[in-house]
Parts: C-alpha cells; sequence; structure tokens
C-alpha cells in the first residue's frame, strides 16, 4: 500500500490546491487523480493570475475572446470555469464512486464581493446554474459578512467550499451558519441529502507569522498552527453531534468537513511534509501544492490520527499565549493580508486582461523557461 493510500484509508481526502490549462492539457492532473488519488481541486483569482504569467496555454481562448468583445472581467469566467468544467469531469468518477461525498472542484466568487452577501450570493448563484455540476463547490470567504453568505447559498442548495478559516471563533460561526442554512430549506420543505460543505481552516501561515516571534530555539516552532487546528477538528467533533445535528442528519445532511489549507511547509527547518504528518484525521481533507503532494507520495508518514477524546492542544496554546503570542491578532491580520492579497490578484489578472482583449496584436510569447521575468505582469503571492 503506497503512503497516499495509506493517508486516504485514515480518513483523509487529498486534494490539490492549484488548478490551471497547464495542468490540464499536459495530464498532470489526470495522472495525479489516476496514479495518487486525487480527489479534489480548489482554484481562485491568484492561480489564475499566476497561470497566465507563467503559461501560453490561455492564448488561443484570449484571442477568442477578444474577437468577441469580451470585456476583462467575463474573460475571467470564461477562462477559469473552462478550467473548472475540465477538472470536474476527471473528478465525476470520485464524486459518483462517493455518493456525491467527495470528487469536488471549487471556484471562489471574485474578491471583490468579499464584504457584501447579497452580490456573493448573486455571483455563486449564477456560476452555480451556469455550470449546472454536481461536483462543484462554490468558494466564500470566511468574513463577517460572509457568514450570512454562507447560510443563504446553503439554504439554496448550493455546495460551499468556505476559505480564509483562521480562527477557532471564526470556524464555530461558519459551522453555526451552515447549520442555520440547512434548518431554513429544512423547514422550507427542501431535500437536504448531494448538499455538501467544507470548511477551509488555513495552517502553516500562523506559523510563518508565529515563529518570528519565538526564541531561536523554541519548541513551540511548528506547533502552534498545528494545535490551533487540532483544537478546531475537536471543536467541529463536539459541534457535529447532539439534537440539533441528529434532527438535520435524520434528514439526509452531511456534516460540514474539516479541509486543512496552506499545508505546504514555509519553513525550511520543518519537514516539507509537516503539516500532512501531523494533521491525519478522519473525515477530514488536505489541499496540498503539487510538491507537497509529491513529497508525501515519497516519505510521507501517516503515523497515528488525530483522536479528539485523547487529545489536548490546549497546553501548546497556553504556552504560546505565556511566550507573547497573540493568536487572535495573528488570524485577523491574516483574514486581512489573505483578502488584500486576493484583491490584489483579481485587479493585475483585469488589468493584463484588458489590453489583450483590445484587438492588438499580441507579442510573441517568449519560452517558458524565461518567461516569468520577460511578462509584464508580476506573480503574485502564492494562493497556499
Amino acid at each position: 500500500m503506497s503512503r497516499l493510500e495509506r493517508l486516504r484509508n485514515a480518513g483523509v481526502s487529498i486534494w490539490l490546491d492549484t488548478l490551471s490549462r497547464e495542468l490540464l492539457d499536459s495530464g498532470r492532473f489526470e495522472r495525479h487523480v489516476r496514479e495518487h488519488g486525487v480527489t479534489g481541486v480548489t482554484a481562485n483569482p491568484t492561480i489564475l493570475e499566476r497561470a497566465l504569467s507563467d503559461s501560453s496555454a490561455y492564448d488561443e481562448q484570449l484571442r477568442r475572446l477578444a474577437a468577441r468583445g469580451k470585456s476583462a472581467k467575463a474573460a475571467f469566467f470564461e477562462l477559469a470555469l473552462e478550467d473548472v468544467r475540465r477538472a470536474a469531469e476527471l473528478l465525476r468518477p470520485a464524486h459518483d464512486g462517493s455518493a456525491g461525498h467527495d470528487g469536488f472542484v471549487s471556484f471562489e466568487v471574485t474578491p471583490d464581493l468579499a464584504h457584501d452577501p447579497a452580490g456573493t450570493v448573486d455571483q455563486a448563484l449564477a456560476v452555480w446554474r451556469r455550470l449546472d455540476l454536481p461536483n462543484l463547490m462554490i468558494k466564500v470567504p470566511a468574513t463577517e459578512p460572509g457568514l450570512t453568505a454562507i447560510e443563504r447559498l446553503t439554504s439554496f442548495g448550493v455546495n460551499v467550499n468556505v476559505t480564509l478559516l483562521f480562527s477557532l471563533a471564526r470556524f464555530e460561526q461558519v459551522i453555526d451558519a451552515y447549520l442555520r442554512g440547512l434548518e431554513r430549506r429544512l423547514e422550507a420543505g427542501r431535500p437536504l441529502d448531494g448538499i455538501a460543505s467544507v470548511a477551509s481552516f488555513f495552517v502553516s501561515r500562523i506559523d510563518a507569522k508565529a515563529d518570528p516571534l519565538l526564541p531561536a530555539k523554541s519548541d513551540l516552532r511548528g506547533r502552534i498552527a498545528i494545535a490551533n487546528a487540532r483544537r478546531a477538528y475537536g471543536r467541529q467533533r463536539e459541534l457535529f453531534a447532539g439534537d440539533r445535528w441528529a434532527r438535520l442528519r435524520a434528514a439526509g445532511a452531511r456534516e460540514q468537513r474539516p479541509l486543512w489549507a496552506s499545508t505546504g511547509t514555509k519553513d525550511p527547518a520543518l519537514s516539507d511534509v509537516h503539516y500532512v504528518e501531523r494533521l491525519v484525521a478522519k473525515d477530514t481533507i488536505n489541499t496540498m501544492p503539487e510538491q507537497t503532494l509529491l513529497a508525501f507520495a515519497d516519505h510521507g508518514d501517516v503515523g497515528t490520527p488525530i483522536d479528539p477524546a485523547s487529545e489536548s492542544p490546549k497546553q501548546v496554546l497556553e504556552e504560546a499565549a505565556e511566550a507573547g503570542i497573540d493568536l487572535d491578532g495573528i488570524t485577523r491580520e491574516l483574514e486581512r493580508e489573505g483578502l488584500e492579497s486576493f484583491s490584489g490578484s483579481y485587479e493585475r489578472l483585469l488589468e493584463r486582461l484588458e489590453p489583450e482583449l483590445g484587438g492588438a496584436a499580441r507579442p510573441a510569447r517568449p519560452s517558458s523557461r524565461t518567461s516569468r521575468a520577460r511578462r509584464p505582469l508580476v506573480a503574485s503571492t502564492t494562493s497556499r
């Protein structure tokens, strides 16, 4: 049994945290599905911006869109949703084979709507109806206004991937919004079966903020984000229990699964599979960078899965607080920075598309070896 097979047998769904035309055209995505057991993928404007900067794979479609007089925003949706359609087709067997439990591709609402719940709902419903795919998820940022959108979209039967989650308090609010959406739908006499949702809890970015504030030899390095995520997992198990959930489950509802995001290791002193190995837990998802997926396939160790009944991350978090780590402040800052990063990527993407859709001849594309340095658009910070 391969390492990734053992990870799946421990209850972890393996998703990829990037989607691009080059990944699809090259056949790498199909190989990850076939050989590495990948059963999901996520996309966002940052990923597409980077893909456009690094590849000529979108050129032909861009020329067609320019000939049709498409705006930059319309072109963004055409380009991104074509990738989503193709990925969804490759993941459809995983979706059907799991009875709708897995096999999803996630598409994020544009970041200009992060604080506009009505606009988020309108755009999400438009994409949901346009694609009409059972294995589509709409990504909604976990801002305070986003909670309203999560509840409403769930009540409409839309699969929601809640993204940019960092704090336990917001995680609890997200679960409550999902449950309220299901309750509204149940009260309206609509079916609950077939609705899926995940809550994307970001991990390594927390250590990237916290570790530089610790002494060089502190044994808390690389552990605070893990403790924060394990605490969230324990709380998720508690909230999907009891009478409130039992009523919804009896009506066919599915739990909102935790998804570990930002699991690529940023500190070179840590193992390249550090965050995957330490967050093995039943009924979770790990969305990995491609290099992390391959690293785990080569040398990852599943170890002992998390047991919320015996697991207590409290001591680590208390020690972090005593060391002066303001976890609440860090998570608030990360939410703000995440939104700013996505917004910046989206704005640069539209700025890049505008002249390319204006009818002027496009310059010859430099070779892939040198294209990043010569392309006018500066590549964004990684989405992970």
